[in-house]
């Protein structure tokens, strides 16, 4: 049983045809988006998607490279494979740049596109260099110019939580985009892509006839893999990850969807599977955490910061209307555009009387990663210890030894140095919050309602739910109590499960946090 190789680090489309490498056929969507009305285009998914491979598609099937697509579907739709002059912009290389850098990094990507069609040019000024590359090259070749965008908002990410800078940076790239409305006529097709929505009015100034198909049901998999393509195009893979891991078929399935499913960009959606992490797990044969070994943005974590958002709020189903949460970037109120439009959190439900959605983390690889990436504010230096300490607790809890697991937890709290902000019950919750939810087997609920309160933790195992109450500065007993003479546990009850009560208090002493508890 053989498989094709996988174009792990590759984005150009070309390349991956004549080599061979393994190709989800995405040309339908090619087709249907070059044939329809309009002409300017923008398209929002999450990093490592796919973006610059389609951008890449796009410039092949442009070029006329008829030869590339053969097999493809595309092959049987398009009869005329008319050739237009393209223009490829990445901003991929203009991250963390300061104004000046910025400018000399556009006048760089305008000068590759004028020496491939040998345009000189030597004004300072990158929306005079992009009009005057735009007129020439519609003069020169007599047909109407494609401009292809790739990580249109790449120079603004990193600033985004920094209101001057981005002011700065984004008064940059509206300049560079400008001469896209006065280009109208001389334009077949014009597409951009990126991670964020910033609003038209903010980066493409009077542009206001984009058709942003972001969230259209028709282009729902354009970018990742569906499962229906997951599991027509590779059958052998999972047969051969089975072998590998001494699984069955329908095991490795259910892991994969568990780890790397669960994104949908409209509703009704396909389900679809982060396409980098699915392939890094093909190839190394392992379900690691792929997307999130590559990096996390740090412009998340500020944000994050900057909006007050937990863990557990993170942890929790959102319900928004559309325009709150694929909301323009600068405009955003809460952190649920960002999270969205990166990835972080994704569709799962749609009411159609309401016309709200139901948004949740996607899977476990998100859940697990973004957590470990939000444990070095609540734990400082002492994070690889807490991972540690989690790990051994999981072990514990899933041998139903709960008790030894909170003694492990109380040693390791008791040898955190002082910190800002620990003296209320909350900060204990989050700590705790992200402790069992990095346990990744277990169903955590916080502030769950009951008959008569809401509790403060509930987790499920295989065999057990414990209720948890907390307190800070009063005492365990007190906690365990307010459990039993409000019966948070009664609402468990028809679950089948074995229901162990916990209540726990948290008290600082000298700048050491302690905690007691009482298991019933």
């Amino acid at each position: 049983m053989t498989r094709k190789l996988y174009p792990i680090g590759i984005q150009t489309f070309e390349r991956i045809r004549k080599e061979d490498k393994f190709y989800v056929d995405k040309t339908e969507y090619v087709y249907n988006m070059t044939h329809t009305d309009g002409t300017y285009f923008f398209l929002s998914r999450p990093r490592r998607f796919g973006k610059s491979l389609l951008v890449s598609t796009l410039e092949s099937y442009f070029e006329g490279k008829k030869e590339l697509f053969n097999g493809l579907a595309i092959e049987k739709l398009e009869q005329e494979w008319t050739e237009y002059p393209v223009l490829h912009f990445s901003l991929a290389g203009g991250k963390h740049m300061e104004k000046d850098q910025l400018n000399r990094y556009l006048l760089y990507i305008l000068s590759v596109n004028e020496e491939k069609f040998g345009i000189v040019s030597d004004s300072p000024d990158p929306n005079v260099r992009m009009l005057n590359l735009i007129r020439t090259v519609y003069e020169k070749t007599g047909k109407q110019v494609v401009v292809l965008v790739d990580e249109y908002d790449a120079p603004l990410l990193d600033v985004v939580h920094e209101e001057e800078s981005l002011d700065i940076l984004r008064n940059v790239m509206r300049n560079f985009y400008s001469p896209l409305k006065d280009c109208e006529k001389m334009l077949r097709f014009v597409f951009l892509t990126g991670i964020t929505k910033f609003s038209q009015l903010s980066i493409f100034s009077e542009l206001n006839n984009i058709t942003n198909v972001s969230m259209y049901k028709d282009y729902a998999g354009i970018c990742g893999i569906t499962k229906e393509e997951l599991l027509s195009n590779m059958k052998d893979d999972i047969k051969l990850l089975a072998i590998k891991k001494d699984m069955t078929e329908e095991q490795v399935f259910a892991k994969l969807k568990e780890n790397y499913d669960g994104y949908h960009f409209a509703w009704p959606s396909p389900d679809v599977f982060n396409p980098f992490s699915l392939l890094n797990c093909f190839a190394e044969g392992e379900f690691n955490a792929y997307w999130f070994g590559s990096g996390t943005p740090t412009y998340l974590i500020n944000m994050m910061r900057n909006f007050d958002f937990t863990p557990i709020d993170l942890g929790e189903e959102m319900e928004a209307g559309k325009d709150d949460f694929d909301a323009a970037t600068e405009n955003m109120t809460t952190i649920m555009p960002l999270l969205y439009q990166s990835g972080y959190i994704t569709i799962k439900g749609y009411d159609t009387d309401t016309e709200l959605y139901t948004l949740a983390l996607p899977n476990k690889e998100i859940r697990i990663g973004l957590y470990r990436s939000l444990m070095p504010h609540y734990l400082g230096k002492d994070t690889v210890k807490g991972n540690t300490t989690i790990a051994k607790m999981s072990a514990l809890i899933n041998k139903g030894k709960i008790a030894e697991a909170l003694e492990m937890y109380k040693t390791f709290l008791e040898t955190l140095p002082y910190c800002n902000n620990i003296n209320y019950e909350g900060h204990y919750q989050q700590m705790l919050y992200m402790a069992f939810a990095l346990l990744t087997n277990f169903r955590i609920l916080v502030e769950q309602h009951t008959a008569k309160g809401r509790t403060d933790i509930t987790m499920e195992t295989k065999d057990n739910i414990y209720v948890m109450e907390l307190k800070f500065g009063k005492s365990a007993q007190e906690a365990l109590e307010q459990i039993k003479a409000k019966h948070y546990a009664k609402t468990f009850a028809m679950k089948g499960k074995h229901i162990v009560m916990v209540g726990m208090n948290f008290t600082l002493v000298d700048g050491i946090s302690t905690l007691d508890y009482i298991i019933e």
